[in-house]
């Protein structure tokens, strides 16, 4: 089995050579995390779990280092140090480098591999996170505690769901059941839930366990098809669930030495499509058994008392089983090697009851025992009765008999026949014959007490001593002499301690408390009187082997003698090793096969025989340095020859210089409790002790001191590196300033190189933009002037057309009036038809007053917008061209010469309008007189009539005198708004010779308005003359179409009176618009 401690490494190889699991138990590899320093210890593994592929681990320790282990690539890497123990983890998320880990302050984190960076971070448990489930899909994480389940989206690290329960309830589990999307919640009370993960709407629940049963569910597992759940607990019963019926399929009887279940997980197999069958129950012994769940047979264990299991998880491509041991290390267990054995095809092994498929459970028809793999058939007895067999000791059996029988039915006498005939023991028996031989005692709460202790401070730095190259065994060898300097002060001063504890310790790596106890009986045995004389080496011990020697070889005596050689240099090296720098592993277990058989003065008889057959090289030495090297080397020796001169020279010694006169017989360890050893010279200890604790704190002292100097020294250095860095990045600074500097020089040289060129491309481009400009302002002064000029041609046009159509309308009208005229004197008798005609003319000349008016307003309003229009033209011409001042006066020139001859040719065509308005007042006098005339001769008429008149008149004169008003009211608001729009128009005349008409249409209006008031009053003042509208003179026609006329006459006077107060609105905003001060401007007086 190979170890690899993981040190203070952050990543690294885990074996250094192919692992062969099928030798060592299924193991493939142990890691260990130790730390080194004064204080070494060993950090314990917590937890670990397996990713998606089964081919990687992740597993964390106390100090909360977190490792990932390749299996595959053979590498392990320190991925995060949290500081904290986790309490669980998770390696199976959708994005294959991220991980979960539950910290030991209720929080969530997950980190990625890769980056070695924290991913997020997730708080809401108020106690420890025990477990950790991630659905099939990577993207949702149910984290439980003893007091609430959370469900997480591992997408936004968002908590989706949180389930709550009362205090008193309490929450074992919660779980997603592989390929489905349920999820499952074990609670203390023995109630399992099986909700929707969609919905989280319950969808069944599980009933009551069999009645009578007081087992408590502590531990669930579920197949990997997730259709069969097996719970346990405080008991040595399982219990088997079908999720799809909903029933408890089968109780499961563990063997007699399993009282409770702390662990429970299905073992993985790539063809059983899911529907695991073994088992793994990892029970209150540290040992986990795998069963059978269908034949309920015990197929293999892991682990044992020595090396329990603490926790366990299993790869899902089921290669590997990962193990937490319970003296914190990792185990890695080759699926394949432990069930080597079990492929092959077993007797059958157990019985089953009863199999239950009714409604209602019975538990002693569901419970199934689990057997063993080894059938044992029940004792049949002969006629029905037991026969027995009583074992009588033998009355006579010697002392000496009692003394060569050992433990487990071993007899040393035969022993020793068996080793004179073969020289040794067999390989395959040599340990457990010399656990028999030494009777040793297994005191395994002695030595965890011994062992608990720690590691001693005389030992705390053996590996500076001792550089062993094997990590593993040397933590074995520095735990050992622990364990004895702390049973006996002595241990831990003896210098040669390690010497003589390496070769059992070596032998026994495995196996400490063996090591321990064959160390500690050699020591009390075969290590008598040696701790006498300390600090000195044994001399009585010495003596004795140098007694030997002059018995039975003087000459070779003499001759060390001769050269101030001593027993401390050719007998005390060979004592203090335990021959184990001088002879090999097998020739060394040949020797000690002897020596444990033996007598302990055999042991000296051996050194002694040893330096007699090798009298001849001895005796050829003639240096000192020559006799150190061979008694610290190996020779060439026959070993068996120098056990053969040993036995000799037991049998041969004379009473008076054997060492077993001086010797004491052999006595084994007590069971329970280690004997006391104080069989050397406690003040020399006691001071020795004080003297190294006192050396070890001005060690430790020094150590400070000396790392204080280190630490100025290095902070100087420090210092100092750090000024020559600084005043080398000056340098490096004023350089590159310097070098800057001129770069900066060159760049605002080639930088006033390309202003320059640029200015000189600017100025090209300001004249060509000059001469563009200079040629659009022309082509726009010749486009304008033509528009001008074109316009000019369209208003004379239009004047033209005007006054031809003004002389037909005059011409037309003086024709009417002719023609008037000669009706009226041709039909002057009839009275009726002259009225009527004499109505119809008023109404033509009514209309044609109203479209000249109209005509003019039209001609007026027009006039103004194009006034308007020229002003805006000019501002907007101002505005955009100030830079051309000269092209400005030019059309300023151009407009006003327009304007003057606009004005000039409204000025003509007013005068003739004037002259046509005299004409027509000419002929309006003419009809007048012509109507005054046709009045006279209609008296005799309203004379022969007024008799008739007289009745109505009263009726009439209401009707009149409203009227009157009525037309007095109009006028007046008409002449009101007249003066204004013509004061306004006076007021504005400056900057505009248009208005200059509005004072003729004022005359001319003026004059018709007298003409109009006039007329009436004239008639009004004549009571005898008979009123255009008056019903009593005529008849009822006639009535209707007067009153028509003046509706029409009405009408119309109110549409001239709306475009009048239209036109004044216009020219009041024009004048506010053009006569505005500026904001900075004041009035003045």
């Amino acid at each position: 089995m190979q170890s690899s401690d993981l040190g203070n490494r952050e990543e690294g190889k885990i074996w250094h050579r192919k692992p062969s699991p099928a030798a060592h138990q299924g193991v493939i590899v142990n890691i260990i995390h130790s730390t080194t320093g004064y204080h070494s210890k060993t950090i314990r593994f917590l937890n670990v779990a397996f990713d998606s592929s089964g081919d990687s681990l992740l597993s964390g320790d106390h100090q909360g280092n977190i490792y990932v282990f390749d299996l595959v690539g053979n590498r392990f890497t320190l991925v995060q140090r949290v500081m904290q123990a986790c309490t669980a983890l998770a390696f199976n998320l959708r994005r294959k480098t991220e991980f979960l880990v539950a910290l030991a302050d209720y929080s969530i984190k997950c980190f990625d591999t890769d980056t070695k960076e924290l991913v997020s971070w997730m708080r809401g448990h108020n106690s420890s996170v025990s477990s950790i489930s991630v659905h099939g899909s990577g993207r949702y994480a149910v984290t439980s505690s003893a007091d609430t389940a959370q469900l997480w989206d591992l997408d936004t690290f968002q908590r989706k769901r949180k389930l709550n329960v009362r205090q008193s309830v309490g929450i074992q589990k919660v779980f997603f059941l592989p390929l489905s999307n349920t999820i499952l919640s074990c609670f203390k009370d023995n109630s399992i839930f099986a909700w929707e993960f969609d919905t989280l709407h319950c969808k069944y629940q599980l009933p009551s366990p069999v009645e009578g049963s007081s087992l408590r569910y502590k531990v669930f597992a579920v197949t990997r098809d997730g259709r069969v759940l097996a719970a346990g607990g405080k008991s040595n019963h399982l219990h088997l669930w079908c999720l799809e019926s909903k029933q408890l399929h089968r109780i499961i009887q563990m063997p007699s030495k399993v009282r409770a279940i702390r662990h429970l997980e299905f073992l993985p197999d790539s063809f059983d499509g899911g529907s695991n069958q073994v088992l793994g129950v990892l029970s209150q012994d540290n040992i986990m058994r795998f069963i059978n769940v269908r034949t309920c047979k015990l197929l293999f264990d892991v682990g044992s008392h020595e090396e329990g299991i603490s926790t366990v998880t299993m790869s899902p491509n089921g290669r590997y089983i990962a193990a937490v041991m319970e003296n914190g290390s990792l185990n890695v267990y080759s699926i394949q090697a432990l069930t080597q054995e079990v492929n092959k095809p077993p007797p059958p092994l157990f019985k089953v009851i009863e199999e239950p498929f009714k409604d209602k459970v019975d538990a002693n028809k569901l419970t199934v025992r689990v057997t063993s793999r080894i059938s044992e058939r029940p004792w049949k007895s002969k006629g029905g009765k037991i026969q027995t067999k009583v074992l009588r000791p033998q009355p006579d059996v010697s002392h000496e008999d009692k003394e060569n029988e050992l433990p487990d039915g071993l007899n040393k006498k035969r022993l020793q026949a068996l080793l004179k005939g073969f020289g040794e023991y067999p390989a395959k028996y040599r340990m457990f014959v010399w656990r028999s031989l030494l009777h040793l005692p297994e005191n395994h709460l002695a030595f965890s007490s011994l062992l608990d202790k720690g590691t001693h401070s005389a030992f705390a730095r053996l590996q500076n001593e001792y550089p062993i190259k094997s990590r593993k065994l040397l933590r074995v060898l520095q735990r050992t002499l622990s364990t004895l300097a702390h049973w006996s002060t002595i241990f831990g001063e003896v210098p040669y301690v390690p010497l003589l504890a390496f070769p059992f310790v070596k032998l026994f790596q495995n196996n400490q408390l063996v090591c321990f106890e064959v160390v500690a009986t050699v020591i009390v045995n075969w290590c008598q009187h040696w701790f006498e004389f300390f600090p000195n080496p044994p001399i009585n011990i010495l003596s004795m082997v140098e007694n030997i020697l002059a018995h039975y070889d003087k000459e070779l005596l003499q001759h060390l003698i001769h050269y101030n050689i001593t027993s401390q240099v050719y007998a005390w090296p060979l004592l203090e090793t335990m021959f184990s720098e001088v002879l090999t592993r097998e020739e060394w277990l040949k020797m000690f096969d002897n020596i444990f058989s033996n007598h302990p003065s055999y042991f000296l008889m051996v050194v002694a025989a040893y330096i007699i057959s090798s009298r001849a090289p001895l005796l050829h030495c003639n240096q000192k340095d020559d006799f150190e090297y061979f008694f610290h080397h190996r020779n060439n020796l026959d070993i068996s020859a120098v056990i053969k001169e040993a036995y000799h020279l037991m049998e041969c010694t004379p009473a008076d210089i054997h060492p077993r006169r001086m010797l004491d017989d052999f006595v084994p360890l007590t069971k329970g409790q280690y004997p006391i050893f104080n069989k050397y010279p406690k003040f020399i200890v006691d001071y020795q002790s004080q003297e190294r604790e006192r050396i070890r704190q001005d060690e430790i002292e020094y150590l400070r001191e000396r790392q204080l100097v280190q630490e100025i020294e290095a902070k100087a250095i420090e210092r100092r590196v750090e000024d020559e860095t600084w005043y080398r990045k000056q340098e490096l600074l004023h350089e590159a300033e310097e070098q800057r500097r001129k770069i900066l020089l060159k760049e605002e040289e080639k930088l006033a190189e390309q202003r320059r060129r640029l200015a000189a491309v600017k100025r090209e481009l300001k004249i060509k933009e000059l001469q563009l400009l200079e040629a659009a302002r022309r082509r726009f002064l010749k486009y304008q002037q033509d528009q001008r000029e074109m316009e000019l041609k369209r208003l004379d046009d239009e004047i033209a057309r005007k006054a031809s159509m003004r002389d037909q309308e005059t011409a037309a009208t003086v024709q009417d009036v002719e023609v008037r005229q000669m009706e009226l004197k041709t039909q002057r008798q009839l009275f009726e038809q002259k009225l009527l005609k004499e109505q119809e003319a008023a109404t033509q000349e009514v209309k044609g007053l109203l479209d000249t008016s109209r005509q003019k307003a039209d001609l007026e309003e027009q006039l103004l917008q194009r006034l308007i229009e020229i002003e805006q033209d000019g501002e907007r011409n101002a505005q955009q061209l100030v830079e051309e001042c000269l092209a400005k006066a030019d059309q300023e020139h151009v407009d006003t010469d327009w304007r003057a001859q606009v004005l000039h040719k409204q000025r003509c065509s007013d005068v003739a309008r004037d002259m046509r308005y005299q004409e027509l007042a000419k002929h309006l006098r003419n009809n007048r007189a012509a109507e005054a005339e046709l009045l006279g001769t209609m008296k005799e008429e309203e004379a022969r009539k007024w008799e008739e008149v007289l009745e109505k008149q009263e009726q009439l004169a209401a009707e009149q005198a409203v009227t009157a008003a009525l037309d007095a009211n109009r006028k007046r608001f008409l002449e009101r708004e007249m003066n204004d729009a013509i004061e306004l128009a006076v007021k504005l005349q400056d900057e505009d010779g248009y208005f200059e008409r509005l004072r003729d249409l004022r005359a001319s209006q003026t004059l018709q308005g007298l003409e109009f008031r006039q007329s009436p009053n004239k008639t009004q003042s004549r009571p005898g003359n008979a009123c255009l509208n008056d019903s009593s003179r005529v008849d009822s026609p006639t009535h209707f179409s007067l009153d028509r006329g003046r509706q029409d006459l009405e009408s119309r006077e109110r549409e001239l009176l709306a475009e009048v107060r239209l036109l004044r609105q216009k020219l009041m905003s024009q004048a506010r618009a053009k006569h505005t001060p500026p904001p900075d401007a004041q009035w003045s007086s």
